[in-house]
């Protein structure tokens, strides 16, 4: 059953620190299988709070993204990104 990454944007702090998180994150794929579906396309929020951004990330099994977004060379990526941007961010089931 595939599996996504849901990245929620609400908004940059420190466009230099996210900008090093884009490269640092792209790097970090590594032989991971994953497929991005949406990423930072623009988007209405419709309901709730607005969003910045979206990125999704189709992975081909929630192990998959698990061992993607825990994978020690995504979690430096994502010490850049925590520290410059202000995310959600969900692991998902899809159908």
């Amino acid at each position: 059953m595939p599996a996504y990454a849901v990245f929620i944007r609400n908004s940059i702090k420190d466009q230099d620190g996210f900008d090093a998180y884009g490269a640092a994150a792209r790097a970090a794929r590594g032989d991971h299988k994953l497929e991005p579906i949406v990423f930072y396309n623009p988007s209405e929020t419709v309901e709730g709070e607005p969003a910045d951004a979206v990125a999704i990330i189709k992975f081909e099994s929630m192990d998959a993204a698990r061992a993607w977004y825990h994978s020690p060379a995504y979690q430096e990526a994502a010490k850049l990104r925590q520290g410059s941007a202000d995310y959600r961010v969900i692991l998902t089931e899809g159908l």
